[in-house]
């Protein structure tokens, strides 16, 4: 299980969790990783070598319907020391990505903890770069991408389980079992295909800031729908 511990995982007074995506949820209007990327080119830490190396992976996986295939691989990291990027990336976040929390998720997450319910992130964004959002929202656990390294070298590859899609799901459900959660009594928000699984797998999903034709699902699913900015 890819995760980010937080607090120690602990049986909780509430069969209850909150479910929250990241990118576009809880961090309205751009991903986050894209935001990173355009900050390291600006740094001169990544140019065109990297940017023709991302096209090509996602080149020879086209017919992509989106840029999932970016999400399963990380050519731009690969070769790169962590000890140069992680220190990068928690500055970022903590400078430009922190401040940009929406009001609205933070109200949603101060009456879930007021309820008693545990908070949860799941996100398919790098790790280095939520920790410092997980940890300024005081969440009980965390879920991201993390970023493969051999020698202290990123390999451009992640460590599965990947937090996305079905990815989600299975996180989820590996936590409800942990913590003795009941899923039909916990909460979801995303905003996109990508957090379908995550949403259908508990009794109260809301969708954040639709994309992806996300508002056509949720209406389908009868699921209430919120903008979140």
């Amino acid at each position: 299980m890819t995760a980010t511990k937080l607090h120690t995982q602990r049986r909780l007074s509430s069969p209850i969790a909150a479910f929250f995506d990241v990118d576009n949820t809880l961090l309205p209007g751009e991903a986050s990783e894209v935001r990173f990327f355009r900050w390291l080119w600006q740094q001169g830490v990544v140019g065109w070598p990297e940017v023709r190396t991302s096209l090509t992976w996602l080149m020879r996986h086209l017919p992509a319907i989106s840029l999932h295939p970016l999400r399963e691989r990380k050519p731009y990291l690969a070769g790169k020391p962590a000890q140069v990027i992680e220190p990068l990336g928690e500055s970022f976040c903590r400078e430009q990505l922190c401040p940009c929390v929406s009001p609205s998720a933070m109200r949603a997450i101060e009456e879930h903890r007021k309820a008693g319910h545990a908070i949860v992130l799941l996100t398919g964004s790098l790790d280095f770069l939520i920790n410092p959002i997980a940890k300024a929202l005081q969440v009980e656990c965390c879920f991201a991408s993390q970023p493969e390294q051999i020698d202290g070298v990123y390999t451009g590859h992640l460590v599965p389980p990947l937090p996305y899609g079905e990815g989600k799901r299975l996180l989820m459900e590996q936590l409800a079992q942990d913590l003795s959660l009941d899923l039909s009594l916990c909460y979801a928000y995303g905003d996109s295909p990508g957090d379908l699984d995550l949403l259908r797998a508990v009794g109260h999903p809301t969708v954040i800031n639709p994309i992806r034709g996300m508002a056509h699902m949720a209406k389908q699913q009868q699921w209430p729908i919120r903008r979140w900015r």
